[in-house]
């Protein structure tokens, strides 16, 4: 008898068994715990997102920060206000090209950011808890190989 994978009952080279499957089930799972996690602070994943990729350039616009990102321009204006609105985001007319919005991370945002890797810290102590040191090392070195090879940071 097949499963819903296809795979035959005692299978092991069915659906279930892929890296894309399991990476995806997990991440659903992982993402799902760090949305529960960070709506007490109002926010949601891509919010935090938005905020960790302005950590790392201190001023971009909101044009470039959806493409880098990969949401549509009007996603990136409801995620800034939003932020814009809980004081962890500045907007900014560029001063060269007034129809340019450049954001920066405020103090508060920079707060709120330390907040969500404290949160964040806590999930992947609970997501790794039954792995061993050398484990943990190796998980972390493929996991940035192919974060890197996805054009990830």
């Amino acid at each position: 008898m097949s499963d819903v994978n296809g795979a035959a009952d005692g299978d092991s080279a069915g659906l279930t068994s892929t890296v894309v499957f399991r990476l995806g089930t997990l991440g659903a799972v992982v993402t799902d715990r760090f949305t529960r996690a960070i709506e007490e602070l109002g926010l949601k994943p891509k919010h935090v997102g938005l905020m960790a990729a302005l950590s790392r350039d201190a001023v971009a616009s909101q044009q470039e920060l959806a493409a880098r990102m990969g949401v549509a321009p009007s996603l990136m204006v409801s995620l800034a206000d939003h932020l814009e609105g809980l004081g962890a985001v500045q907007r900014v007319r560029d001063p060269q090209d007034r129809r340019r919005q450049v954001l920066t991370l405020t103090e508060e945002g920079h707060d709120l950011l330390g907040r969500c890797t404290s949160m964040a810290r806590t999930l992947d102590d609970e997501l790794v808890a039954g792995l061993t040191e050398d484990q943990r090392k190796s998980l972390d070195e493929v996991l940035r190989v192919m974060a890197g090879r996805a054009g990830l940071p």
